[in-house]
């Protein structure tokens, strides 16, 4: 795209977009009607979805909905301000010591979303003579902290434990942070957590855990990957979880050290300086971490439908990513050939999204089928019918 001197804003941006577009990586917005659950509600017709991250299916649970009214007229609607003002409520100190035990962890600290987190910890811990190191495919907002914090930024192959040990080696930064995905957003797979805290012992670094499509679904009781690995604080000193996904609410957490939280409460901009997450939304969140004990079903169901899934797509020959979490890519790779088996899918009343660059890299569009603890085994076998019919017509090609 090549434009010349003396161009408005109009026409830079409409250039732009027209890009997109060409390349068939121009998104748009699904509004949807109803609450989160499998039939989703868009444009006066039910899809069957499998697009949420609402991997327990409690986003529309009605204790979570009873817990929110009560705690609203309780509490009000807004914080009226940041935590270090006056924002700061009973119902947000008890979550912060619900999500603590949770994760095996002496305390957390509340953020409002699960990128203010990522930034303002990272940013609080290294300055421009530390060093920071990341997975090539973590979350944008993992790869943005970095580059926010000043730090010296590296990326290391996909979960390749050698390639991070070299590059630790041959760093003279002051501080090292080794930053992953637990479970990576994109194509499901998980970090080897034990490897690489490991590796960060032997060479004197902090590891940073992003654990937001992991907990709730993994670990005892939901209490997520660095529990089910049997880290302890000190080999995974930071440990970021979300709370708008298998939690079913909204904003997310660190937990950690006292040391750590203390630290975060002084130093991390993005949560000093901002208003608090609304008590009624963490009176909800404490109820789901609750719900984890009292309905563990939820995971198991998941696992189920997981194992069940893999088995019958890779009898058919789909082009199945390496995942054994509930989020389970097909990897298309054209972007326009993703869009249009998505589209086919849609045509037939199931939703699943197509995932195009940047979001993942060239030549590596998938379908991110995901699956939760609300659908039924019946659904999906639906789905898998679907994929089969669209296999057989040529336009879903099997895997090498």
């Amino acid at each position: 795209m090549t434009l010349g001197p003396n161009v408005s804003l109009e026409q830079t941006l409409q250039a732009r977009l027209q890009e997109r577009k060409d390349q068939s990586l121009y998104r748009l917005r699904m509004t949807t009607k109803g609450p989160q659950k499998p039939l989703l509600h868009v444009r006066g017709r039910d899809y069957l979805s499998f697009t949420s991250n609402d991997y327990l299916g409690l986003a529309n649970h009605p204790l979570l909905i009873e817990a929110m009214q009560n705690a609203a007229s309780e509490y009000g609607v807004g914080s009226g301000a940041s935590h270090l003002v006056c924002g700061h409520s009973a119902a947000h100190d008890e979550l912060e010591q619900a999500l603590a035990k949770l994760t095996g962890r002496p305390k957390a600290l509340l953020f409002g979303s699960g990128y203010m987190a990522n930034i303002g910890i990272i940013s609080a811990l290294l300055d421009k003579s530390d060093a920071v190191f990341e997975d090539r495919l973590n979350h944008a907002s993992l790869l943005d902290g970095g580059l926010l914090s000043g730090a010296r930024f590296q990326r290391y192959q996909h979960n390749d434990v050698l390639d991070l040990q070299r590059r630790l080696q041959k760093t003279q930064a002051r501080n090292k942070l080794v930053v992953t995905d637990a479970v990576f957003s994109m194509d499901g797979d998980q970090a080897p957590l034990p490897q690489l805290a490991d590796v960060c012992t032997q060479q004197d670094a902090w590891l940073m855990l992003d654990d937001a499509h992991g907990i709730g679904v993994l670990g005892l009781q939901g209490g997520g990957t660095a529990l089910a690995a049997g880290l302890s604080v000190d080999q995974a000193p930071i440990y970021m979880g979300t709370l708008g996904k298998a939690l079913g609410c909204y904003g997310a957490f660190v937990a950690g050290s006292e040391t750590l939280i203390d630290a975060l409460l002084q130093f991390s901009r993005s949560y000093i300086y901002t208003t608090a997450v609304p008590p009624a939304v963490a009176v909800a969140a404490l109820t789901a971490v609750q719900l984890l004990r009292q309905e563990s079903w939820r995971q198991t169901h998941l696992q189920q439908l997981i194992t069940a899934f893999r088995a019958a797509a890779l009898d058919m020959g789909l082009p199945l990513m390496d995942s054994y979490t509930a989020i389970q890519p097909l990897l298309i790779g054209d972007a326009d050939k993703a869009m249009k088996v998505s589209q086919a899918l849609r045509d037939v009343g199931i939703l699943v999204t197509a995932i195009r660059p940047p979001t993942v890299p060239v030549n590596s569009a998938r379908l991110r089928i995901t699956l939760t603890a609300a659908h039924t085994q019946v659904q999906v076998e639906q789905l898998l019918a679907t994929l089969g019919k669209l296999q057989q017509s040529g336009l879903l090609t099997r895997a090498l």
